[in-house]
């Protein structure tokens, strides 16, 4: 049985070894961020990484205030 090309879902994921876009064969997933349904999406893969630490660490520096009260 042949599948269409539309029928095909591609995963990307970004590398952080190589600091790109790889497809589903690429490094170890221990080293990538992913997956992604879209190029464009897993390229934005570390600046969302980014900005939900940024968004964590500032819970965590209003939960630790909230003890100190």
């Amino acid at each position: 049985m042949r599948l269409l090309a539309e029928e095909v879902q591609m995963s990307y994921w970004y590398c952080l070894t190589h600091l790109r876009v790889e497809p589903e064969e690429g490094c170890a997933h221990a080293e990538r961020l992913g997956p992604d349904d879209t190029r464009e999406d897993a390229g934005d893969a570390l600046e969302r990484a980014h900005e939900r630490t940024e968004a964590w660490d500032k819970q965590d520096e209003e939960y630790g205030s909230q003890g100190e009260q």
